[in-house]
């Protein structure tokens, strides 16, 4: 019996060992190399040699990179946008289509198409599509109202609002598919009772079914939090992080390969190593406890 257990423990091993070095190679040496390339002054050619120690200058710089800390503020409102804009609206669309079944599988397939695009092609197809010169949007305000529609992506006032839409569009999608998910763990059985105790259906979406997927809305809130703060592809696609759309992850690629400052750029991914860690830890100890609640 000893014999069987240890055989298949053996084998547990094995097939769980290719994952931990890939883990262990990818990720966690990874870090490890970030925060040390941070403590040298380095180009990015030749080895972290010792004459290139420059000890934590790179981090007493960035405390004081007034560029960096506007790049973070944008990266907040951007968390605040997105929770704002893609949770309740993905709520929406899943309730939606949980309450008509089969007959709004054409719904859920068009509102899934954005999230298969890539962020590259959602960038270029909203930059066309706000263009003041060529754009559609353009042409029709021109052409019914006599309306010159101004440049948005080139305007700082509107700029910042069009990227958040771009990305509100591309991850809306993906959270309506995870709280259908949630949603289809709740009994039948539920909706059934509710309706025989002469519920609406408003009153069985806010009092039974939100309550019965409230652990699915909290992962949802602690997923949106860390990939608000890494967004990069669609906002340099569509601004380069002019225009005040400057986000911490277009800010760390200018710093590390246009400016190759590669113990600069470090720095900058091993603070945002630390925000997003330490704010996706805070945020689900809040969770927790207004569950437990």
């Amino acid at each position: 019996m000893n014999t069987l257990k240890r055989e298949k423990n053996t084998i547990r091993i094995l097939f769980l060992l290719p994952i931990f070095v890939l883990f262990i190679v990818f990720i966690v040496y990874s870090i490890y190399f970030c925060f040390r390339a941070s403590l040298y002054d380095w180009n990015g050619v030749g080895p972290l040699a010792a004459d290139k120690f420059s000890g934590l200058r790179n981090w007493k710089n960035l405390v004081n990179d007034g560029e960096f800390w506007s790049a973070a503020k944008n990266n907040i409102k951007m968390i605040f946008i997105s929770i704002l804009g893609q949770l309740p609206i993905g709520l929406l669309m899943a309730l939606f289509i949980d309450h008509y079944g089969k007959r709004a599988k054409f719904f859920k397939i068009v509102w899934f198409l954005p999230y298969l695009m890539s962020s590259s092609t959602i960038g270029l197809l909203f930059s066309y599509l706000v263009n003041n010169y060529t754009g559609p949007i353009a042409g029709m305000l021109k052409t019914f109202f006599g309306i010159k529609m101004p440049s948005l992506l080139g305007n700082p006032q509107y700029a910042f609002s069009v990227v958040a839409a771009a990305v509100i569009w591309q991850y809306v999608s993906f959270y309506m598919i995870y709280y259908l998910a949630g949603l289809s763990t709740i009994p039948v059985d539920l909706y059934e009772a509710a309706v025989i105790d002469g519920a609406t259906r408003i009153q069985y979406t806010f009092r039974c079914a939100i309550p019965m997927i409230a652990p699915t809305i909290r992962n949802a809130i602690v997923l949106q939090l860390i990939g608000s703060l890494k967004y990069f592809d669609l906002v340099y696609v569509m601004t380069e992080g002019a225009q005040k759309t400057e986000l911490m992850a277009t800010y760390m690629y200018k710093m590390t390969f246009q400016s190759t400052r590669m113990g600069y750029g470090s720095a900058i991914a091993a603070v945002m190593f630390l925000i997003i860690t330490a704010l996706a830890l805070i945020t689900v100890k809040l969770l927790e406890r207004r569950g437990e609640d």
